[in-house]
């Protein structure tokens, strides 16, 4: 504990260093007072006038005496240029400032920088650059089956969303994102398994009737208030996998694993450490089927792929009539394989989720408030390696479980960050926008 906290400590910054109010002005009046007299009483003595000879020779002791000055003055600045460019080798041609600011009471983008980030290849992250999935294609044939497209026993939910139908989107994001002064506020549109997983071939064709979804996403990011909320493109680092198993057969989610590379995407924007898997434990649930699973004949099973994390988290979720419960874990270890084996993540969609983690990484005081559906699940759980306090608001049921509107609970509970957090089927339908509205209401 510092010294300035116990009650005995001198308060050095209430001391008058002022010369008015030294000791020895009280005691030595005279000398104030009455410069013709000394300490004494007695007047001073008259002094000689020194010779021509005398006064040469204190002259030039004079001039000695100053150019040993300056002398040494020079040498201790050459030193101090010399210490300064050694601990900063780098240099830098910005002008220190002098003046004392106070502490921001918010942590913005650039104040995230951290130097044990990893280099980051900003083509990837820029939002007006979506580079195209290039899936495998073992030139197979597919097949439209109630509403969604079978290809290589694989389940598709194809997308048919427009400018026009995330305009909506965009203007709500905007709008709330002026009500959460003082936060940081990011945006996520989550691309589905057609955009990444079927080849262009099928897509081009109109065999598999699509639109683009990276077009989609480009045409949010770009009308979004740059002053209010930063789009992360996660789009190029889920591209950059394709190949890999980021999205489900059976399912129209992602995976534990797609949704990681997305949050490397989040980290990387905002210059954060990134948590890396291999210093996790993984686990495996196997016989997932998914929401897609019975929509046509032949569909392949899943297995759900989670990390247990290096470091302790609590979760507190909160049901529709307030209840909290506590775990020790954002995973539900117990799921078996079926059709409910995605609520392995976060125990699935409650109103409220809070997890509260010891990682060392987790920036002090920071904490995110994440708006999101189900493909938030997969992907909140990460974000406890940079933050202290991981706050998940499922949009269809915060109110049910919060007697505040959204803006107060983050202020209430100190959020310093807000992400909108969408995929791309629901950032394309108006009654999520009004559900998320509702949230601020």
């Amino acid at each position: 504990m510092s010294d300035r906290n116990n009650s005995d400590y001198y308060n050095f910054d209430n001391y008058d260093e002022s010369i008015d109010s030294r000791e020895y002005r009280r005691r030595q009046p005279d000398r104030r007072n009455n410069r013709n007299t000394t300490m004494n009483g007695r007047p001073p003595y008259n002094k000689r006038r020194p010779s021509k000879r005398r006064m040469r020779a204190r002259t030039r002791n004079r001039i000695i005496m100053v150019a040993t000055g300056v002398l040494a003055i020079t040498l201790v600045i050459v030193l101090l240029v010399l210490m300064i460019r050694s601990c900063n080798p780098g240099g830098s041609s910005t002008n220190a400032s002098t003046e004392t600011k106070p502490a921001e009471t918010t942590t913005t983008v650039a104040a995230t920088k951290s130097a044990n980030a990893a280099p980051v290849n900003s083509d990837k992250l820029a939002i007006d650059n979506f580079i195209p999935a290039n899936p495998t294609d073992n030139n197979a044939s597919g097949y439209i089956a109630n509403a969604i497209y079978v290809w290589n026993n694989q389940a598709f939910e194809l997308f048919g969303g427009s400018e026009d139908t995330v305009e909506g989107y965009v203007d709500m994001v905007n709008d709330l994102s002026g009500k959460l002064t003082g936060m940081n506020v990011y945006s996520m549109i989550i691309p589905n398994h057609t955009e990444m997983g079927l080849p262009a071939r099928l897509k081009d064709s109109g065999d598999a009737p699509t639109t683009s979804q990276a077009d989609n996403i480009k045409t949010a990011y770009a009308a979004m208030d740059k002053s209010k909320v930063t789009p992360i493109n996660a789009y190029n680092y889920l591209s950059e996998h394709c190949n890999d198993y980021i999205y489900f057969k059976s399912d129209h989610h992602w995976t534990g694993l797609g949704s990681y590379y997305a949050y490397t995407a989040f980290a990387d924007t905002l210059g954060m450490p990134k948590l890396a898997l291999e210093d996790c434990t993984e686990g495996t649930i196997d016989g997932f089927t998914g929401s897609l699973y019975n929509y046509a004949e032949g569909i392949d099973t899943d297995t759900v792929h989670y990390w247990q994390f290096p470091y302790s988290v609590t979760m507190d979720i909160t049901d529709d009539y307030g209840n909290t419960q506590t775990y020790d874990s954002p995973y539900f270890e117990g799921e078996e394989g079926g059709s409910l084996a995605y609520g392995v993540f976060i125990f699935g969609d409650n109103p409220l989720t809070v997890m509260k983690s010891s990682s060392d990484k987790a920036t002090a005081g920071r904490k995110i408030a994440v708006i999101k559906e189900s493909y938030g699940n997969a992907f909140v759980p990460y974000l406890t390696c940079n933050y202290e306090e991981v706050h998940v608001c499922d949009l269809r049921s915060f109110r049910d479980a919060s007697s505040v509107d959204f803006p107060t609970y983050c202020r209430n509970n100190g959020i310093t960050d807000v992400l909108f957090l969408n995929g791309v089927m629901s950032a394309n339908n108006a009654d999520h926008f009004d559900s998320i509205e509702a949230m601020f209401n």
